[in-house]
């Protein structure tokens, strides 16, 4: 299913601030670090600069950070070594002008690191829970999203995750935008109660979820299966894509059923937070109780 987003990565006019030093398992490093004009409404994304700053993140929090940016051509090893150390972590990297990266946080030193408003959940903590539920006969739900960049309609997914029971929140490392302020704003407190996790791999995760007993369905214009008063399975994993480019093909491929959605031919398509809204009604319209 085709749906239309906005970029979150818009860097405009600069901040001034001081790199950050002292990181807390959960909490944002206590030292000043210049905020990043990141969504169409300008609300400041945190970011972090500095070498030092950015490898102690890494070690620490990874999956605090949305994304680095390294200044391009740099000729500096130790910005090489970063960038290593990140790609090691599963942190996706970018190449930028170094006009960019002043926009985000000086000093800098080549690198920024662009955070996100909530530690995500590592996929090793989490897999022994969804597996078991399926040998308990426990139903649980579990939602994934791709390619969405427009950070309004993230947070609208997460508040449509919360209040239909889905257990765990699946995002890809790269392709999204990250858990901005926008995001955590449109969520409507959503985001500090349900469950999000960045695998490392999306796609070897919904796998094993699939090798587990998992349902795996996607959402997506292209095909004759209509949702309406489709068999769900107790444990199920609905996905849905982004605008221009809906579902993924290493989702694709993994799906017991690709459902479309009705709806009138002058309507061209569902934004994606509305098509997984929909989604998730279907399988939970019967088993959240009033």
């Amino acid at each position: 299913m085709s749906f239309n987003e906005n970029n979150d990565y818009r860097p405009q006019r600069g901040f001034r601030g001081d790199r950050r030093k002292n990181f807390g398992r959960n909490m944002r490093p206590m030292n000043a670090a210049a905020p990043a004009a990141s969504d169409t409404e300008s609300s400041p994304q945190v970011a972090v600069g500095g070498i030092k700053e950015v490898a102690e993140l890494l070690d620490r929090n990874p999956l605090l950070v949305h994304r680095i940016l390294f200044m391009h051509q740099s000729g500096n090893p130790k910005l090489y070594e970063l960038q290593k150390q990140a790609k090691r972590a599963h942190v996706h990297v970018q190449q930028v002008d170094s006009k960019v990266l002043d926009n985000y946080a000086r000093p800098n030193q080549g690198v920024v690191a662009l955070m996100n408003e909530k530690e995500l959940l590592n996929w090793m903590d989490i897999r022994e829970e969804l597996f078991n539920a399926v040998d308990a006969g426990e139903p649980k739900l579990v939602a994934v999203a791709t390619n969405i960049e427009d950070p309004r309609n993230l947070g609208a997914c997460i508040r449509s995750c919360l209040a239909l029971g889905v257990d765990i929140f699946l995002i890809p490392a790269k392709g999204m935008c990250g858990i901005t302020p926008c995001v955590a704003r449109t969520s409507a407190g959503a985001l500090e109660k349900l469950r999000i996790c960045r695998p490392d791999n999306l796609e070897a995760a919904v796998n094993e979820l699939k090798m587990a007993g998992y349902q795996i369905l996607g959402l997506d214009a292209d095909t004759e299966t209509n949702l309406a008063d489709f068999k769900f399975s107790d444990n199920a994993v609905i996905a849905v894509g982004g605008e221009d480019v809906g579902l993924p093909p290493f989702i694709k491929k993994q799906c017991d059923a690709v459902l479309r959605i009705p709806m009138k031919p002058e309507a061209h398509s569902y934004n994606a937070s509305v098509a997984l809204s929909l989604g998730l009604y279907e399988y939970s319209r019967l088993r959240i109780k009033p």
